[in-house]
This record gives C-alpha cells, sequence and structure tokens, in this order.
C-alpha cells in the first residue's frame, strides 16, 4: 500500500486520552489518523480530507455526532465513508437514534480498544 492510497479515519471526541489512545492504535494499523476534539474540527476534516470513516463521539461541544454523521450520510461525496459512534449514552433509544442516522456501528464507553479495532478493520474490509 503506497502512500497515497492510505485509508483516512476520522476520530471526533472532546475527551483527551480517548484521542490519543484510539490515534495510537489506528496509525499502530496502518491508518492515516485525523483527529478533532469538537463538532466543528470534524465537520471541517470531513469536508476537506473525506475520511474513509469516521468514529464520532455524540456528545461533543457545539456540533454534536448526529450532525455529523446526518451530513456524512447525505454528502454524495462521503457517499463510502463509514460512521461509527463511540458513546456514553448508552440506552436503547439512544442506539436506535445513532443507527436512525445511518451509522454502521454504534459502540458504548467504557469500550473495548480490541473490539472497536476488530469492528474499524471489519467495516473497512467490507468496502
Amino acid at each position: 500500500m503506497t502512500k497515497v492510497d492510505k485509508i483516512r479515519i476520522l476520530v471526533a471526541d472532546d475527551e483527551p486520552n480517548i484521542l490519543l489512545s484510539l490515534e495510537f492504535l489506528m496509525r499502530k494499523s496502518g491508518y492515516e489518523v485525523f483527529i478533532a476534539r469538537n463538532g466543528t474540527e470534524a465537520m471541517e476534516i470531513v469536508k476537506t480530507q473525506k475520511p474513509d470513516l469516521a468514529v464520532l463521539d455524540i456528545m461533543m461541544p457545539d456540533i454534536d455526532g448526529y450532525q455529523i454523521c446526518d451530513y456524512i450520510k447525505k454528502s454524495k461525496e462521503l457517499a463510502a465513508c463509514k460512521v461509527i459512534f463511540l458513546s456514553a449514552k448508552s440506552k436503547e433509544s439512544d442506539i436506535q437514534k445513532g443507527m436512525s442516522f445511518g451509522a454502521d456501528f454504534y459502540m458504548t464507553k467504557p469500550y473495548s480498544t480490541r473490539a472497536l479495532m476488530l469492528k474499524v478493520n471489519d467495516l473497512l474490509a467490507a468496502e
């Protein structure tokens, strides 16, 4: 795989520890990683970098994960982008709401990084 066709992943979360650990894990797996600390940064990255997959927290300052997912799923340019919600919102109604926005997967916090990486690899292999 050349540098040009590296798979691009956006990780958006307002918790620095989550950003750091996921960025490290995904880079170690060979992915190009973009991190966003809030919804505004995430939206900017989505528009400029066109990621192949986005891991989104739902509760973020300014723009929430639902709005970002909605934008991704309605954008023709981002039609192939997969979305994983990673959220502390763990009620069945929260999960259903996330999936109704078109998310490909919903994982609740606390989460297993191993299970998350398996799902990331799984979704990207399905392309």
